[in-house]
Formats: structure tokens, sequence, C-alpha cells
């Protein structure tokens, strides 16, 4: 069910949590497809992103990737995000919990483990995962836990950070037993909320990005939840976010991730008159040759392109290879079919 979104999703930027921190670690703001300016890229703006940290070292972080498929139909999976064992009669901690669990006494036949219970466990965690990975002001969120708790937490999220690019379904299932035991935690809703984005599960992601936005106000999730909501088809509360007065003061980064949303958004809806005049306000002539800069112009060459402006087409996409040293795109390839198209 899940798309690809991989690489597509907006860089995250200031968020608590990095690679090693919370989940996924991105830090700019979604840029889908073509807006996110990445190979085979359509038009959206990914948010996969904003709000990740810095660290790399097991949890996401804060990279912002630029690749973009074309994914031009987001799939957003509409179940409710998932809760994890919230303690009391019944728990893995007490008599009944155990026998729940499938611990039962000789002569008795082990049951199967409930699909909370499976929650609550978690994927296995590799022993060469301690934790000591996580973005030092990640542990320092984890430290209001019992010691044996926090470092169970700590080894889930730091799984979650290493497996987010190559398999974010289990990243995700880690990031579910890490807010089973500690689910009031912002870092912890976060890192879920972001690698529930990784995986395709765009429901999830905006409930859980919005109880870590309830939790320490941060701003940095707008752009992916605003990717969110374009992939449950909801153009018109992306572009609602997009014009969020918070989003003044974002980084450059940032504010490029949330434009490619918008002008996503805007294509969404069949305005891509709209879309063109919104990435123009970006700085698409910029001599970064950044990740962020690649893909606003990629974006726009594509948008372009859409509009049926070959020609300008043709030179935005010349312009956004001269800048991508990094290979992020297709710009060449689709310069070269233009190029052809036209001769």
């Amino acid at each position: 069910m899940a798309e690809d979104r991989r690489g597509q999703r907006p860089a995250r930027g200031g968020s608590s949590a990095g690679r090693g921190s919370s989940a996924s670690g991105r830090s700019g703001a979604p840029s889908r497809g073509g807006s996110s300016g990445s190979r085979g890229s359509d038009s959206r703006g990914d948010a996969r992103g904003t709000s990740r940290g810095d660290s790399r070292g097991g949890a996401p972080s804060g990279d912002s990737r630029g690749r973009g498929s074309r994914d031009d139909q987001p799939r957003g999976k509409g179940a409710p995000s998932r809760g994890g064992y919230q303690g009391g009669k019944g728990g893995p901690g007490s008599k009944s919990g155990s026998q729940e669990r499938g611990f039962r006494g000789r002569g008795e036949e082990q049951q199967p483990r409930t699909a909370s219970q499976a929650e609550y466990d978690g994927p296995e965690l590799p022993e060469d995962i301690t934790g000591a990975e996580l973005d030092r002001g990640v542990r320092a969120q984890l430290k209001g836990l019992p010691e044996k708790l926090a470092a169970r937490v700590a080894r889930h999220l730091a799984a979650a950070g290493v497996l987010i690019d190559e398999d974010p379904e289990t990243a995700y299932q880690h990031t579910l037993a890490a807010r089973a035991r500690a689910s009031r935690l912002a870092v912890v809703r976060e890192a879920t909320g972001e690698a529930a984005y990784a995986a395709g599960h765009y429901a999830e992601a905006l409930a859980e990005l919005r109880a870590a936005k309830r939790m320490n106000g941060a701003t940095d999730y707008l752009p992916i939840m605003a990717d969110c909501h374009r992939a449950l088809g909801n153009p018109e509360q992306a572009i609602k976010l997009a014009k969020s007065p918070s989003v003044s003061n974002f980084s450059t980064e940032a504010k490029a991730e949330m434009t490619l949303v918008e002008a996503g958004a805007r294509r969404d809806m069949g305005q891509l008159d709209a879309a063109l005049r919104t990435l123009e306000l970006a700085p698409l002539n910029s001599k970064s040759r950044s990740a962020w800069a690649v893909r606003l112009r990629y974006a726009y060459a594509d948008t372009l392109e859409s509009a049926g402006r070959e020609s300008d087409a043709l030179a935005w996409f010349h312009r956004t290879h001269a800048i991508d040293s990094e290979e992020l795109t297709d710009a060449a390839e689709r310069a070269d079919l233009l190029e052809r198209k036209q001769s």
C-alpha cells in the first residue's frame, strides 16, 4: 500500500530527534515527486525530514535527500494509529500479563501473541545497537524514565534510525515498541510519526506528529504533516499548513521544502499556474548547490513541462543538472528527452 516516498520527503531541519535520535531524522519539508526534484519525481513535496535532528548513529536524523519517485497518486492508509501497552493490570510486568504474553505454567498450552503484545515486544533488537547511537539531546529526553526502560526505548529508537531508509516498515515497528513504553515523550511520538511517514502510513504519521507538536510546540513537523494531508487526498489542508505564520521563521531549507509541498498540492488540484507562481517566489536562482536548491529547480522544470512550456522546462532541467553534482535527480535524462522531442 505504501508508495515509495523516500528521498522526496521534505528535509527536516530542527527537530530534537536525529538519526540516532528520533525515528527518521530528516529536516526540511516534504517534497513529493516533481516538486521534490528527484529522480523520476512528480510534483509533490515530500515532507519527511522536517523535524529530524542531526546525529546519524541510530535513529533517523536530519539529513535531507532529494530523490523523488514518480508517485503522482499518493497513497495514504486510513488506519488509526496504534496504541501500545499503557500499563496496568494484565501488562507485561504483571503475572496475568506474563500469561497473556504466552508464558504458561508447565503443562499449559502456550497461546499465540496478540497484536498489542507483539507491538509491545517490537522487532528483535540487533546486538550491536546499544542506544548510544542517539543524539545527545534525545538521550537527555529519555533520562526521566527508569534506567532499564530508557535503555530499551533508546535501542528501539536507534534501530529505527538505522533502518529508516532500507526497511521503513521495520523501523516503524521499532518506534511502536518505543511508543508502547514511553508514549508521553514528544521525541518518541516524533520518531513514530516520521517512521510512519517513511513506511507510507500517512494517517498514523499525521496523528503522531500532531501529538508531538502538542507536547513540545515545535513547528518543524509542518512540512511532513502537510505532505501527509496531500497523501491522504486533502491538498487544501496541505496549503493551509503551508500558509502558517511560523513558516516565515523556518530555515531556507525548510522553507524550500514547504514550498515544494505547497506547489505539489496546487498541482494535485490542477492549478498549474498557481504551482508555478509558488515556485517562482522561492530562491530558484540561488547559487547554492544544496539538495533543496536542486529540488526546487527540478520541481520548477517539471511543472513547466506539465504546463506545456517545454522550451522553458528544457532550460530549467539544464540549470538543475548544472548544480546536481550528486545526481539526486534525473534532470539530464529529462533534458535529453525534451531535446529529442523538439528536434
